[in-house]
């Protein structure tokens, strides 16, 4: 038996548990807000979903669309925002609509009867989902809070959430923005400020940076390293990923090409090596203890 409480995030520091490459996420996305209280453990049913409307959820989860519910203090209980992506849509629709709505979109029926409108600013997910893992309720929903203060602070115009389970428990607090989609993990108060910052300027934060959702786990662990270079020599350049190169050790090269605004350019190549840590992925796997898990790590970089 135990004699302290342990976190699944405390240990995943603890064991050497990476960051980049950890960004995975689907990119469809179907986003319905739904009071917190009523979250089951599922990621994508509350306990007051009409049976009917489960139903719908899960078929469009198995469609291919990722399914989240999302909460702020003071929505209204009975019209339900949701968002739509990679659309980049949102809706309020009524709950007892909300079938009717599903439906449509189910079908791939045009959605303009319902009033879309487009975002104008990010959307924040931070997930608060202590139903699914302790450690989301204990850092998750610390710093979701210490985001909505930041933001009133600085009167900036992020739109920010609680978010059912986004993957990753052990790298709480997490967060998802879109509609650039990128991931981030083990955020502390201390990040919260320089995090809305960077995103506002359309950049990544790096301290917190587990990758963007659109390149695989590989790809992902070169980009941070390339992005982590570039801010070592003060440009904010774009990325191209070029096809990697695998070796017959393991390890895969891949060509990252940057461009920065005043037409200075080059090429870096990122040696990525894949290694094996033990890890508990959710505090319900510490009675079990770690098991072992295949992380990449960047272990070299040549710039051309």
């Amino acid at each position: 038996m135990r004699s302290h409480q342990q976190f699944c995030a405390v240990e995943s520091v603890n064991s050497g548990d990476p960051l980049a490459g950890t960004g995975t996420h689907p990119e469809r996305n179907l986003l319905i807000s739904w009071p917190r209280r009523k979250w089951a453990r599922s990621l994508r049913i509350a306990t007051d979903m009409d049976p009917e409307l489960q139903d719908q959820v899960e078929t469009l989860a198995e469609a291919g669309r990722r399914v989240n519910l999302i909460h702020r203090q003071g929505a209204p209980e009975h019209i339900h925002r949701l968002y739509l992506f990679p659309e980049n849509l949102c809706f309020d629709i009524k709950r007892e609509a909300l079938p009717e709505f599903l439906e449509t979109l189910s079908a791939n029926r045009s959605l303009d009867s319902w009033a879309p409108v487009r975002p104008s600013s990010n959307l924040f997910l931070c997930c608060t989902h202590g139903k699914k893992d302790k450690c989301c309720a204990k850092f998750g929903y610390a710093t979701y809070r210490a985001l909505v203060r930041e933001a009133e602070h600085t009167a900036s115009d992020a739109d920010i959430w609680e978010s059912s389970h986004l993957g990753g428990c052990r790298l709480a607090a997490s967060v998802i923005v879109f509609p650039a989609l990128r991931k981030y993990g083990r955020i502390s108060q201390d990040d919260v400020g320089p995090l809305l910052k960077h995103e506002a300027a359309g950049r990544p934060y790096l301290p917190c940076y587990r990758g963007s959702s659109r390149l695989t786990p590989v790809q992902q662990c070169a980009e941070t390293a390339a992005l982590k270079w570039l801010e070592e020599q003060e440009l904010a350049a774009t990325l191209v990923i070029d096809p990697s190169v695998n070796n017959q050790d393991g390890s895969v090269d891949i060509p990252v090409r940057w461009h920065h605004q005043n037409e200075d350019e080059g090429t870096l190549e990122v040696r990525c090596e894949p290694r094996e840590i033990y890890r508990a992925d959710t505090c319900a796997d510490l009675d079990e203890g770690a098991t072992a898990s295949e992380c990449w790590f960047a272990t070299r970089l040549t710039a051309r």
